[in-house]
């Protein structure tokens, strides 16, 4: 009893201080505590943090292909030199065709063995040593995504894919981007999409508000048209009763009568089978010969027509217009026309009178 009297003012100090950080918390504005002081950055892990080491060993291996093998010859000494750095050991084993990471007694940071199986499992997968090496530093991360699942045609997938190299082979770095490139969807999208949101961050009245109303929103409009086939299956009446059974070469042979005879009957058979096929083939071949020496269709003489009598020139008539229009004189009147014109003349002297 008298050790809970003691202890009830202690109690109720503790509860009261509680209390007094609770409204102090409450009291302090979301935004500072959301917001990280410009200028500050995470403090390097170091061997003071953990100057007993680590209690266990710790390895990771990787598989890299026979064409990294000239390269990784070449750029190991830098990579033993880096992990050494961090008392990491490196093997190259060029029989299995492996790199192998682990810790040792000197390695202090617990993490240093991810980031250099990330190393390796880069370097096997054509990533220069110049860029896989900054796996090695605190501030850089790693995400290898794998897309040759994503998509089932290949030459949707080489077009797809070439959306996300950019110069000199770098590729997009947001995951997000690469499977959306993956579905279709253009990386243009998700890159206006994150620069928006970078120029959003630099305010401060806005980094504890929604950005929905900033971000655009795409649609999208491809709609997916099924083909179709250009063989239409037509399916057969369903019928409870299997198809009927094809006869066996046995059956023909009864039925035929071939199955009785001998061997040397059904030889001479086959035989005399063969020689009806060769003359038929040699009679087909000598028609064709032939059909070179056969003269071609002459066409018809045809006789010429006797002139009708309807169509006979008159020749007589003819000449008799050719002197009638030698004595005519050109723009001469003709005799009746000269008569006809005498005549009205006397008349209109006589209507003078």
């Amino acid at each position: 009893m008298a050790t809970s009297k003691a202890n009830g003012p202690a109690a109720a100090a503790g509860k009261s201080e509680f209390r007094n950080q609770k409204l102090k918390q409450e009291n302090l504005d979301e935004s500072e505590l959301l917001t990280v002081p410009d200028g500050w950055k995470e403090p390097a892990f170091s061997k003071e943090d953990n100057p007993r080491g680590l209690l266990e060993e710790s390895s990771f291996a990787t598989l890299f292909p026979k064409y990294r093998e000239a390269y990784l010859k070449e750029c190991w000494p830098l990579v033993q030199k880096a992990l050494n750095e961090h008392h990491v050991n490196a093997t190259l084993d060029l029989i299995e065709g492996s790199m192998t990471v682990c810790t040792t007694k000197k390695t202090f940071d617990p993490y240093i063995i991810i980031r250099a199986r990330d190393l390796i499992k880069l370097l096997a997968r054509s990533v220069s040593f110049e860029q896989a090496v900054r796996i090695l530093q605190d501030d850089i991360a790693c995400d290898i995504i794998k897309i040759g699942s994503l998509v089932r045609n290949k030459e949707r997938f080489v077009k797809r894919r070439q959306r996300l190299i950019g110069p000199k082979g770098s590729t997009l770095k947001v995951r997000k981007v690469v499977l959306d490139t993956m579905k279709n969807i253009h990386p243009i999208y998700n890159i206006k999409t994150l620069m928006i949101k970078r120029e959003l961050a630099k305010d401060s009245e806005l980094r504890s508000q929604s950005w929905e109303r900033f971000l655009p929103q795409f649609k999208h409009k491809n709609v997916n048209k099924r083909k179709e086939p250009k063989k239409k299956t037509v399916k057969k009446e369903y019928t409870p009763f299997p198809p009927p059974q094809p006869e066996s070469q046995i059956d023909k042979e009864l039925a035929s009568g071939e199955y009785f005879l001998k061997a040397s009957q059904k030889k001479r058979q086959k035989m005399e089978a063969i020689k009806a096929k060769q003359a038929e083939a040699l009679s087909k071949r000598q028609e064709e010969r032939n059909k070179a020496f056969i003269p071609p269709k002459e066409k018809p003489v045809l006789k010429p027509k006797e002139a009708s009598t309807e169509t006979k020139i008159d020749v007589a008539a003819i000449k008799e217009k050719v002197k009638k229009a030698k004595n005519k004189k050109l723009g001469a009147l003709t005799a009746e026309e000269v008569k006809l014109k005498m005549e009205v003349d006397e008349k209109k002297k006589k209507k003078k009178k």
